[in-house]
C-alpha cells in the first residue's frame, strides 16, 4: 500500500474490508469500481468490494464462527434466527440466496421459504 503514516489507517480498516470480503489494493491500482479511502489528504489504499454472492458466503462463514458450530448443526429456532438476520442483510436479493443459504442451513429451498413466510406472518 502507500507510505507514510498510512500503516494506522489501513491496520483500522482492514477487519471490516475483511468481514465483508473486501480486498485491499495499491490506490493506484484502483478500477472505476473500487473504492479509494483517503487518509490525511493522501490516497492511503483501495478497496475491491466483492460480488454479492461471495459477500454472502463471506456472511455464512462469519455466522458459523459466531455460533461456534456449523450452521447445518443449529436447532430449528436458530436457524429460523439465522435467515431472519440474512434476510436483513439482503442474503435473498442475491441470485441462488435462498439455494445457499439453504445449503449451509441442510434444510431444503422450502424450509427458508418457510422460515421466510413464517416471519411475515408473525
Amino acid at each position: 500500500m502507500s507510505g507514510g503514516g498510512d500503516e494506522p489507517f489501513i491496520a483500522a480498516v482492514k477487519p471490516l474490508v475483511d468481514a465483508m470480503g473486501g480486498e485491499m489494493i495499491p490506490p493506484d491500482e484502483a478500477g472505476p469500481d473500487d473504492v479509494v479511502l483517503a487518509w490525511e489528504g493522501r490516497d492511503a489504499v483501495a478497496v475491491r468490494l466483492p460480488q454479492l454472492a461471495d459477500s454472502l458466503d463471506h456472511i455464512l462463514a462469519a455466522m458459523e464462527r459466531r455460533k461456534g458450530m456449523p450452521l447445518a448443526d443449529l436447532d430449528r429456532r436458530a436457524k429460523q434466527e439465522v435467515v431472519r438476520i440474512l434476510e436483513a442483510r439482503g442474503a435473498f436479493s442475491v441470485r441462488h440466496g435462498v439455494e445457499t443459504v439453504a445449503s449451509a442451513l441442510g434444510v431444503s429451498r422450502f424450509t427458508v421459504y418457510n422460515y421466510l413466510n413464517r416471519e411475515k406472518g408473525a
